[in-house]
């Protein structure tokens, strides 16, 4: 697997592939799919470098991605993963607003984060910060993040 593909802050479960990587995380928002930690185990590695590097980006490859996934989730399961709204214009693609939730996040952890910080960020990335200070979210590798991002040191 491409190292290119993950965060170092997921380096401690990317070998072993336990977690679902941040770069599937937000392909399954955009295509509305909600894949659950137990479909993901059930995956051989070669599927699951398939999810990591098929692209869905365009309408057109969330399509597909949504496709080839419940699909995949078909065969293993004898079932399909529930589907999700899809944002029309998803937090992590606005250069212009940090989220409420983001800054919160980074307030608590006594950092500031600057709107030019957060559009230097790839959208990647700015996935991952939400995903990370999501308040459903444990928290540990917020500031990790952060230190990688170089917003903080």
């Amino acid at each position: 697997m491409s190292d290119s593909n993950f965060f170092q802050f997921e380096a401690e479960f990317i070998d072993s592939m336990h977690c679902i990587p941040m770069i599937v995380r937000m392909k399954l928002d955009t295509c509305g799919v909600k894949l659950k930690l137990t479909h993901w185990g059930k995956f051989e590695l070669s599927e699951r470098q398939t999810l990591i590097e098929m692209p869905c980006q365009t309408t057109e490859e969330a399509i597909k991605y949504k496709e080839f996934l419940q699909n995949l989730i078909l065969q293993k399961t004898g079932d399909t993963a529930k589907e999700l709204a899809i944002a029309p214009n998803p937090p992590w693609l606005d250069e212009q607003a940090i989220p409420e939730t983001l800054q919160s996040k980074a307030t608590e952890f006594q950092v500031e984060f600057l709107l030019t910080q957060w559009q230097d960020l790839t959208p990647l990335q700015r996935f991952a910060l939400i995903k990370l200070s999501s308040p459903s979210h444990e928290s540990k590798n917020f500031l990790p993040a952060l230190k990688e991002f170089k917003i903080t040191t």
